[in-house]
């Protein structure tokens, strides 16, 4: 089978936050950071970008410290967005498919649970669930339904050999996970399945939580495929910029 390494894509950051952002009613008198990240999978003649980012139009409106584009962060390691066949989306909150438009050339891997939710259900338009998302990348990706630029998956799917989307909810209605073969076993990026590493090492989940239970069992499902908790890497920790080698600025190498 073939085998794979993974970059964490830092483009924004750090944010500082109560504690109970990161770790769900606890922590609240503790401020913690986040980073915002992409992911980049390299292997096998091939290049594979997980989640989008945030498009410089909304970096601004939105003030984003240390903020660069993703496609530059991305041509730090050789790769061109504008030249990406792949992009996978965990998830269509703003901070992970802002910068869709980065990748005209891709197609877009989601959930079709997470797509409709977001694109087709009134409840997506309440105020609670109107400001994770980014209207104009909805607007971006909905003319490309029916063509070959979006791709729907309804649950458990292989992109590739050795790379599989995994239906992950709990955080979104149709947050997907994605498994891994590398050198070290399988590894998974599990975007906002969790923010930090503690959120899988103490089982106890971040914030905006659409399905606890859903959570808890999406834990339980990430920890059977993962080859050890090491590889099971979260969506924001700023230990994914700190802990691993670096390759280029901002860039680190997972595994």
């Amino acid at each position: 089978m073939s085998e794979y390494e993974i970059y964490a894509i830092k483009y924004a950051g750090p944010f500082t936050s109560s504690g109970a952002f990161l770790m769900w009613l606890k922590d609240w008198e503790k401020v913690e950071k986040r980073n915002y990240y992409i992911w980049c999978i390299k292997g096998a003649g091939e290049t594979i970008v997980v989640d989008a980012g945030v498009s410089p139009d909304l970096a601004k409106e939105k003030t984003l410290a240390g903020y660069i584009s993703p496609a530059e962060a991305l041509s730090r390691i050789d790769v061109k967005a504008e030249e990406v066949r792949r992009v996978i989306l965990t998830h269509l909150h703003w901070d992970h498919t802002s910068g869709v438009s980065l990748f005209p050339q891709a197609t877009f891997f989601v959930q079709e649970s997470e797509y409709r939710f977001w694109l087709s259900d009134p409840i997506a338009n309440r105020p609670p669930f109107r400001h994770l998302s980014d209207e104009t990348a909805k607007a971006y990706l909905a003319p490309l339904e029916g063509t070959e630029r979006v791709r729907f998956l309804k649950g458990d799917e292989q992109i590739l050999p050795g790379i599989e989307c995994l239906l992950a909810p709990g955080h979104s209605v149709g947050l997907q996970a994605v498994a891994v073969n590398t050198a070290k076993g399988t590894a998974i990026l599990g975007s906002d399945c969790a923010h930090i590493f503690r959120n899988y090492r103490e089982d106890w989940p971040s914030a905006l939580i659409v399905d606890l239970v859903g959570w808890m069992k999406t834990y339980e499902k990430l920890r059977a495929r993962a080859s050890s908790i090491d590889l099971l890497f979260p969506g924001h920790d700023p230990i994914m910029s700190e802990g691993y080698p670096e390759v280029a600025e901002g860039v680190t190498r997972l595994v």
